[in-house]
């Protein structure tokens, strides 16, 4: 009896495992769609290459001492009533576009961010919890990785939005150049992403 009930629990585990890995080849699958007919696309909007070429200019004699202070002062901000760095963001031309991207996506995206080529945020949809994100894999596996790379997060639940959300980050590339200038991370929503996806499959 007792090898039946490790046998019943091994194959309980191994069912878990399976299924578990399903959904994640089925979640890869709609996102890498995703990329392809959404994400790809308005990331390639002069808006966006413009603004982070603008900033790369900019940025160039940046020390990683003023990055951090920059960074500092970003997560400072976000307790404070006073919030100059985060305002400027929010309002330039870049942010403009991304949360017009966001809104016109629905309930698809949580948020978008566009960093640069040192990881600092040019432009979001929404305050992030830091400027920074050169010491986060968003930027490292995805800008220092090259034209083409892509990451795809962990599904994660997010409590506040009661919504299942995985990060999807992207190189973004210079279309004269053909070079690596920055990185974006979408945060979409998983359920959502279905709902739409099985909708354009069963119409097709």
């Amino acid at each position: 009896m007792k090898n039946i009930i490790f046998i019943g629990i091994a194959f309980g585990f191994t069912l878990m495992a399976t299924i578990a890995h399903a959904q994640n080849a089925t979640y890869r699958s709609f996102i890498e769609n995703l990329l392809e007919s959404n994400i790809k696309v308005w990331i390639q909007e002069p808006t966006v290459i413009e603004s982070i070429k603008a900033q790369n200019t900019k940025n160039a004699e940046l020390t990683q001492n003023k990055i951090q202070d920059l960074d500092k002062q970003w997560r400072a901000e976000r307790k404070a009533s006073q919030q100059p760095l985060i305002d400027n963001v929010l309002a330039n031309p870049l942010s403009k576009f991304l949360q017009e991207v966001k809104e016109q996506n629905g309930e698809l995206f949580s948020e978008v961010f566009i960093m640069d080529n040192k990881g600092l945020n040019v432009g979001q949809s929404d305050i992030t919890s830091d400027y920074w994100q050169g010491d986060e894999a968003k930027w490292q596996q995805t800008y220092l990785a090259g034209p083409d790379s892509v990451l795809i997060g962990d599904r994660e639940f997010d409590d506040s939005s009661g919504k299942f959300l995985i990060q999807v980050s992207v190189t973004v590339v210079d279309p004269d150049s053909q070079q690596a200038i920055g990185a974006a991370t979408v945060g979409v929503n998983l359920v959502q992403l279905m709902r739409i996806s099985t909708a354009a499959a069963t119409s097709q």
